[in-house]
């Protein structure tokens, strides 16, 4: 094939790409024509949903209306003589006729296979059922109430969905806005429209419509809120409309009765005049808001058009600029190639040579180009004839000459040389940046010592070797002992210089082949291998426990920490890494139990412990699965009026084969895992259900401050960002409202977690309450009480119950701080009248205990808020 030709295809890869980009330009212009189209047709089905929809919302009222005055009981409630009656149901039976071939043509105007064709079809099915049910009177008042709201619903559904498709379509930024404002005058059309006769319902006063779905006050906080999303209209001829719209005495007669109603819910009914003038009024308002919403979708109508038309003159424009420049590009391609193909000929005979190794002179002629490439291909011969010297040089073993040490001639030489330099400092530092960082993947930054991951890996080691070898393998696991107060008097920047310190003197004490390891926050671990017994361990372990517990130099202080330390041993072939871990922590955690600075070994006795902890907390999550969990309920009682005035839900295990297990059995095992958080998520929602129903029963109004529920929350849980959501969800499933919700929480978790002040604040913006439970066992201060997000102060038995001296002073001081920061103050475990009667003269607000009542089943204790049952004495 000539060069001419390959010349010419050359030129027509670019074309491809100019007839693809083409094409593409072609297909963008081509959807956004049809997405123009699409955003045009939905917004015509909002204006013909909205006219659908309005007729059947005023199809209510003479439909209504014709009912009760058909009706002789319901007729004789509207006070009119029997011939005003007659006048009136023959209007309200023209009305009818009138309304109903309105709204049979606003739904057959909607066209088969729009978008809101679907919901015609169905709105006339269930349209001609209301209807007969209505003329036959087979179907109650309320029935066709409902009946009709149900025909608006579906057609108000439909309605959105079409102005959403509107907006959601990719148009332009006119088109969206106009779109938009379609979706907010629909939405105050379809609001308006459903006001009137939810409020006619309420005048009425029909039997079953006071429940929440034929309530008025929701549709008019809905109108009112689609008037104040009017004033983000970005059309300002239609804002202007609007404000027009909205001062005129249309709008105001029918709102200022309304919103008068609204805010007197005791009001009596209106007079039939009024009704009907407020229907006249309603009807008059809604044709106002209709032909403001047919402005604004005339309006997006238009703008879609514009849209389309203008996609589809890209898209000609388009294609005829690609013809052109497609047909120009060929032809010069052509005379191009065959100019340039002659000249090119012989460059191409000399570069076949040099390719060959045939280091020729190159000259070239013909047009500028060619001759520049000449130029560089004789160029690039000379640097091959100096790699060419360069290579002979290699060849004789020459290394010093002095070929090698020179660049090839111009940047080129230069880069090489370069880049050769490069090359090999690469590959140094890439050796040295692996090496940091296995270093670094494996080792704790602060102490350099092995980590976590890197322990376990070294001790799996290790315990292979000493299965093949026959040995036993040791861990001891090292907590230090006061390492928070160091870090809480003397700061971070002291504990990591304690850290360090320690550090060292562990590797000191251990022998050469023994790694000392550490884990995070103040927990090491030490790995001996080739163990002869565990006396040697123990030694070891007592000599850390020695090295550690010496004074400590820091820049401005000296401090002490000490260390509990857990020994494990391998002592079977199936031993692993994770379990050897368990078991010397289970060990150390021991020791600290025992006192502290000291070293427990794990036994027979530990793994017993770890088998029943493990078993009981399959049994606990078996028990939460197979509704085996149950609470009881201690009253809370006002402490000047003996009145019960919330509970305390505590939980109970009714295990098969062990009888009712006290929570403190078993709630400690489940705190030790994830347990505690399935366990308190539980008890919120049994706790919300059971006050919700109790209410419920005792036909307590929604926004009566009590009964309260206290409910237990464990610092793990509340620690856990998900807690903020089980709340929330316990609330919203019982239907419970958040005041009546208490969330009791100890002084540890407000001292030690910040997450979990911060999850409690949030849980106190959603309206729930917090106290402190057992408070003077912990470490708050009463000082920091005004800084902590709770309402509520729980002053613990132990002081309640206290003879002695001074206890009775102090729970009167806590009565007085919590006052003073404007909490509430319960007091628990009150058994006996004495104890009662100083807590009322210290102002104490509320109280528990068994002088009132023990925690009784649900059952009993929902019985005490019934009238009749006697107050606790």
């Amino acid at each position: 094939m000539p060069l001419w030709a390959y010349l010419v295809a050359l030129v027509l890869v670019p074309l491809l790409g100019v007839v693809a980009l083409t094409g593409a330009i072609v297909r963008s212009a081509v959807s956004e024509s049809a997405t123009a189209e699409r955003a045009e047709a939905a917004v015509q089905a909002v204006a013909q949903l909205d006219a659908a929809r309005s007729g059947v919302e005023h199809e209510v009222v003479p439909v209504l209306s014709a009912t009760v005055l058909l009706d002789p009981a319901l007729s004789a409630m509207t006070g009119l003589p029997p011939v005003m009656v007659q006048t009136q149901l023959a209007q309200a039976e023209q009305a009818v006729v009138q309304a109903q071939r309105v709204t049979d043509r606003a739904l057959a105007s909607v066209p088969a296979g729009s978008v809101g064709a679907w919901a015609a079809e169905r709105a006339l099915a269930r349209l001609a059922d209301v209807r007969a049910g209505s003329q036959t009177r087979s179907l109650s008042l309320v029935e066709t109430y409902r009946g009709y709201l149900a025909v608006s619903g579906l057609l108000l559904e439909a309605q959105q969905k079409a102005a959403a498709e509107a907006s959601a379509q990719e148009v332009t930024g006119g088109t969206y806005r106009a779109a938009r404002d379609v979706e907010l005058l629909a939405e105050l059309t379809q609001t308006s429209s459903r006001v009137v006769p939810l409020f006619l319902g309420s005048q009425l006063r029909l039997d079953g419509t006071e429940d929440s779905d034929l309530d008025w006050r929701p549709a008019w906080i809905a109108y009112t809120d689609a008037q104040r999303q009017l004033g983000d209209l970005s059309q300002p001829a239609l804002a202007a409309a609007w404000d027009g719209v909205r001062a005129s005495a249309a709008v105001t007669a029918v709102d200022d009765v309304l919103a008068a109603r609204a805010e007197q819910d005791t009001a009596a009914p209106l007079s039939i005049e009024r009704i009907a003038a407020l229907v006249n009024g309603s009807a008059a308002r809604d044709a106002a808001f209709t032909e403001l919403l047919d402005t604004a979708v005339a309006g997006a109508q238009a703008s879609a058009a514009a849209d389309r038309d203008a996609a589809d003159g890209r898209r000609t424009a388009t294609l005829l600029a690609g013809l052109g420049l497609l047909l120009t590009a060929a032809v010069g391609a052509v005379v191009l190639g065959r100019s340039v193909s002659r000249s090119l000929g012989v460059l191409a005979g000399q570069a076949d040579q040099v390719s060959r190794g045939e280091l020729v002179e190159v000259e070239g002629g013909g047009p500028r180009e060619v001759r520049t490439v000449s130029t560089a291909l004789a160029a690039a011969v000379a640097s091959l004839r100096r790699i060419q010297d360069q290579a002979q040089a290699v060849a004789r073993g020459d290394l010093a000459d002095s070929v090698l040490a020179e660049p090839l001639p111009g940047p080129l030489g230069a880069v090489v040389h370069a880049s050769v330099r490069q090359i090999v400092s690469s590959v140094r530092q890439r050796e040295e940046l692996q090496s940091a960082l296995a270093h670094q993947a494996a080792h704790d930054p602060l102490t350099e010592l092995p980590n976590r991951a890197q322990a376990l890996q070294l001790t799996a080691a290790a315990l292979s070797r000493g299965r093949r070898a026959g040995t036993m393998t040791g861990l001891l696991f090292v907590d230090l002992d006061g390492f928070k107060s160091v870090n809480d008097t003397h700061g971070h920047a002291a504990g990591d210089d304690v850290l360090r310190e320690v550090a060292g003197r562990l590797a000191a004490e251990v022998r050469a082949g023994d790694v000392v390891c550490r884990l995070g926050g103040d927990e090491f671990v030490v790995l001996v291998e080739a163990v002869d017994d565990e006396r040697a361990l123990v030694e070891l372990a007592e000599r850390l426990i020695a090295a550690t517990s010496e004074p400590i130099r820091l820049a401005h202080h000296t401090v002490r920490v000490g260390a509990s330390v857990g020994v494990a041993v391998s002592r079977d072939a199936d031993t692993d890494a994770d379990v050897l871990f368990v078991e010397a922590d289970t060990a150390a955690y021991r020791a600290k139990r025992h006192g502290r600075g000291r070293a427990e070994v794990f036994d027979e006795v530990l793994r017993g412990q770890l088998a029943e902890r493990a078993a009981l907390e399959a049994a606990i999550r078996s028990g939460l699965a197979d509704g085996e969990m149950q609470l009881h309920y201690q009253p809370v009682v006002d402490v000047t009026s003996d009145r019960v005035i919330g509970y305390e839900a505590l939980v109970r295990w009714q295990r098969p084969g062990h009888g009712l297990v006290p929570p403190d059995e078993f709630v400690p095992a489940a705190e030790e895992s994830q347990l505690i958080c399935e366990l308190d998520r539980w008890v919120l929602h049994e706790a919300t259900r059971q006050l919700a129903e109790w209410r419920s029963t005792a036909g307590l109004a929604q926004d009566e401050p009590e009964p309260t529920i206290a409910v237990n929350v464990s610092g793990r849980h509340l620690a856990d960002r998900r807690v903020v959501q089980d709340v929330a969800d316990a609330l919203a499933a019982s239907g419970l409202p958040a005041h009546l919700l208490v969330l009791e929480v100890t002084e540890t978790v407000l001292v030690a977690d910040p997450s979990a002040m911060d999850n409690l604040a949030t849980l106190r913006a959603l309206g729930a309450a917090v106290a402190i439970d057992d408070f003077g066992t912990g470490y708050t201060s009463i000082g920091q009480l005004g800084h902590m997000p709770v309402d509520t102060l729980k002053i613990d038995r132990s002081f309640i119950g206290s003879s002695e001296p001074g206890h009775g002073d102090l729970v009167a001081l806590m009565i007085r701080a919590a006052h003073t920061f404007g909490l509430t103050v319960v007091a628990e475990g009150v058994e006996e009248p004495e104890q009662l009667a100083r807590l009322r003269a210290d102002a104490c607000d509320q109280a528990q205990g068994w002088l009132f009542h023990r925690a009784l089943p649900a059952a009993e204790a929902g019985a005490l808020l019934q009238p009749g049952v006697p107050a606790p004495s």
